[in-house]
């Protein structure tokens, strides 16, 4: 079964004078650095996010990596809920060659479970049938409404649903709200990306106090609806690509039969892509 990584990023330059702020990792990772940091742990595919912090709604770039790259990401972009025009996007988007899913940034968005925008992007993602991926850390009741409100959408969950940092040390008490995420696992519409979890180890590698923690997601939401991932380049300045891959597979934690379905069996189900089908 291929290795499958859920979120990872690529852009050309990492500069607030040009773009809307600058994303915690290097000034500029290509298509072709970022195959090269996959190739060198033996990651089959990822899911190649426009980074929002940099671009903002415009996923112009990832989109030219992904056309270089077919075989090797699947990509997904953020969409805007106060655009008047917000449904027919997403929809034109699901029909692309290469697109997989899109993206609601809610905790960075200001917005509430009436927003009318968050029902029109989630709508579109049903009849498309494309995952909306949300990073709602800080927002996770306004998550569990629309969750609730929109059953047939299959719905993703980024970044364990909880704070992370974007350099050390990880937060106090860094799996506060752990409890409200496993309260998500009882919407079968919900599924959750294991990525970036290592960030929130007080332990060198190979993290072994994150596991406790995960082994209740794990279980909530069963494996066949955890994905794993490492959120590169964002996790930079904690740890490294490897790190963030063997944390995985070195861990006793993990059968393999797990691991085979946590990272990469899962992500083929939920988003039907792998990067033997392109």
């Amino acid at each position: 079964m291929p290795t499958i990584d859920c979120q990872v990023h690529a852009y050309d330059r990492n500069d607030e004078r040009n773009y809307r702020a600058v994303l915690a990792g290097p000034q500029v990772v290509t298509g072709d650095d970022m195959v090269a940091a996959m190739d060198a742990v033996g990651v089959d595919g990822a899911l190649l996010i426009s980074p929002f912090t940099i671009y903002g709604y415009d996923s112009s770039y990832c989109e030219g990596v992904a056309e270089q790259y077919p075989d090797r990401f699947g990509l997904i972009a953020p969409f805007d809920p106060n655009s008047d025009t917000v449904a027919a996007d997403v929809e034109a988007w699901a029909a692309r060659p290469g697109v997989v899913g899109a993206r609601i940034v809610l905790a960075f968005e200001g917005v509430d479970a009436d927003h009318p925008g968050l029902a029109h992007v989630l709508d579109a993602g049903a009849r498309s049938g494309i995952p909306i991926n949300v990073l709602c850390w800080g927002q996770l009741p306004i998550l569990s409404e629309l969750a609730r409100r929109h059953a047939d959408t299959q719905i993703v969950i980024d970044h364990v649903g909880l704070r992370q940092p974007f350099q050390p040390p990880a937060p106090d008490d860094p799996w506060s709200d752990v409890d409200e995420v496993v309260a998500l696992a009882q919407y079968d519409n919900v599924a959750i990306k294991i990525s970036g979890a290592c960030t929130l180890s007080h332990e060198p590698f190979p993290y072994r106090d994150i596991w406790q923690p995960l082994h209740r997601i794990f279980e909530a939401y069963t494996l066949e609806r955890c994905l794993w991932g490492t959120d590169w380049t964002r996790a930079t300045n904690l740890l490294t690509y490897e790190q963030g891959v063997e944390a995985f597979r070195v861990t006793d934690t993990l059968s393999d039969d797990d691991r085979a379905v946590l990272m990469g069996g899962a992500l083929e189900r939920i988003y039907g892509w792998s990067p033997a089908n392109g």
